[in-house]
């Protein structure tokens, strides 16, 4: 990795991401985070400054789970930064009630896997000009959990669903995101850019925050000191600094031992994950977020 590296991490102003720039900012890297709160980004500004004094930190705002705020904010990124070594997809949620975007999309599919799909090829041009660019792509084995996927359908999918029918959903975006880095690192191969997804294991992080009982669950997890959100951030921090992995394109690795996970099927199907490229680039073209 270059001296003074540049970063783009999206939800970075709480879980993984924060732990995320927070490490990589004493490391030297030059921070380019997303946020939708000023007021957080602020936050987040002064955690980093406490630790790295010295950091460069650049917010640009916008609302992840619409897609033309998702184009502006990474033409926005791609315009100010014309070179980015590393690219982290991170921004997540797990919503436990149905809502519909005002794009007319199902949220949690647009946040986990319509949005980091959208901002990675916007930013294209900015990661080939770094010469050995990383994209890193936060998936999850809660895609083990998937129900049955179903293409182009699952990706436009409005069907009201219960907090329980929510686990199935979240899943099946996180088996998306490893099905999207595999195709991703066939695309872009010999671009010079390494595309890589990981499971950061179960992390007590904001992801839940939609359930009235979060706030006591979590206290009571840190008691019990399980899921610690380090581990996670550290397979995260692995992936992007270590020079094994910028060798290693198309994988899915594991929190903690770092090593490669078979996904569950159809994650690793080849023509299904041609299949799901397809579905999305037709999605994105018709709604004209593609040319």
């Amino acid at each position: 990795m270059p001296k003074k590296a540049t970063v783009v991490i999206t939800g970075a102003t709480n879980g993984l991401g924060q732990l995320v720039a927070l490490e990589l900012g004493r490391r030297g890297f030059n921070l380019v985070l997303t946020a939708r709160s000023k007021e957080r980004a602020e936050a987040t500004r002064k955690l980093i400054r406490a630790s790295a004094p010295s950091a460069k930190i650049d917010f640009f705002y916008g609302d992840l789970s619409l897609l033309k705020d998702v184009k502006r904010v990474g033409s926005e990124i791609a315009s100010a930064y014309p070179k980015i070594d590393v690219l982290l997809n991170n921004a997540g949620i797990h919503a436990f009630e149905p809502r519909i975007t005002s794009e007319g999309l199902p949220e949690m599919i647009t946040v986990n896997y319509l949005a980091p799909w959208l901002l990675t090829h916007t930013l294209k041009p900015s990661l080939q000009n770094a010469c050995k660019a990383r994209v890193v792509n936060v998936a999850s084995e809660a895609s083990r959990r998937h129900g049955v996927l179903r293409l182009p359908e699952d990706l436009t999918e409005t069907t009201p669903f219960t907090a329980r029918g929510s686990s199935p959903i979240y899943g099946k975006t996180k088996l998306l995101n490893i099905m999207f880095t595999a195709e991703l690192a066939r695309r872009w191969e010999g671009a010079g850019i390494s595309v890589n997804a990981l499971n950061p294991g179960f992390n007590v992080t904001g992801l839940g925050r939609e359930l009235w009982f979060a706030p006591f669950l979590e206290r009571l997890l840190k008691v019990l000191r399980l899921g610690d959100p380090r581990r996670g951030a550290e397979i995260i921090t692995r992936l992007i600094v270590e020079p094994e992995y910028h060798k290693m394109t198309g994988g899915y690795f594991n929190v903690g031992t770092g090593k490669s996970i078979e996904p569950v099927s159809p994650g690793g199907d080849a023509v299904m994950q041609h299949k799901l490229w397809e579905a999305t680039q037709d999605l994105l073209a018709q709604k004209q977020f593609l040319p």
